[in-house]
């Protein structure tokens, strides 16, 4: 399968329709559409790094959650920046696909993902900025909050979080992976006692009690990396013979 057969398929399996309107994603870079696709490697973000290891690992590909371009490109120099990364990636004939606010949305997606990690009963999706973002279900059992941000960390691998307490009790939980700071109010509306996100806002924190939810802030990177698999899969679907592999782009540290 080549480049641009993979970005036709991956495009009808995760339609454009489902992006929010201010995304942007798709085919980010490609200097060869004919390219046979052998080896892809995922990410949730095309870092230097990342970069460098597909060069290094005979990668034709690198297929990311977060867009590689998201603002426009000005001007095209290798000193640093967006723009240094598409110069190494033409000069490297490796192509970059991203698959954002779609692929959060699609079936299958990162929030179909959290959903089934936590093991949501009842699940339904709520409609956000007009998709299908949000997904809500119940839990198999009610937990206490302290329980429940533990099960968090162990499921998501992260190594801390924050949390604001409204109720205490955690049964019906509303996920969006990434920022989903500006959805609370649908969460609440949904009928969930709870709402998990990678990063909700100072703000939305301290007001939990005002929003009648407990809060949960789990991290950008850890509520959407579990999906890459998912992602890895449709990929799969294609073509069963591209190889494919994962890469840690997290550069965020915590002490």
């Amino acid at each position: 399968m080549t480049v641009n057969e993979l970005s036709r398929y991956l495009n009808e399996k995760i339609p454009r329709e489902l992006s929010c309107s201010w995304d942007n994603d798709g085919l980010m870079c490609c200097s060869d559409g004919e390219r046979e696709v052998k080896k892809a490697l995922f990410c949730m973000d095309v870092t230097p790094e990342a970069i460098d290891h597909a060069i290094d690992g005979g990668f034709d590909v690198i297929i990311s959650h977060h867009p590689l371009i998201f603002r426009g490109v000005k001007t095209l120099s290798g000193d640093y920046g967006i723009p240094a990364r598409l110069i190494k990636l033409i000069k490297n004939d490796i192509s970059v696909m991203s698959f954002h606010t779609r692929f959060d949305a699609v079936d299958g997606g990162v929030n179909d993902a959290l959903a089934e990690l936590f093991e949501l009963e009842n699940i339904e999706k709520i409609e956000c900025d007009g998709i299908e973002l949000m997904r809500v279900g119940d839990l198999p059992e009610e937990l206490d909050i302290e329980h429940f941000v533990a099960v968090v960390c162990a499921k998501l691998g992260c190594e801390h979080l924050n949390y604001a307490s409204n109720s205490g009790k955690v049964h019906r939980l509303a996920v969006v992976g990434g920022s989903g700071g500006s959805y609370i109010r649908e969460a609440r509306a949904s009928g969930a006692d709870t709402y998990l996100s990678g990063e909700l806002g100072y703000h939305n924190m301290t007001d939990c009690k005002d929003h009648g939810v407990n809060l949960i802030e789990a991290g950008h990177y850890f509520t959407e990396r579990i999906a890459l698999y998912n992602l890895s899969r449709f990929v799969n679907e294609a073509d069963d013979g591209i190889s494919c592999e994962f890469f840690e782009s997290n550069v965020i540290n915590h002490i």
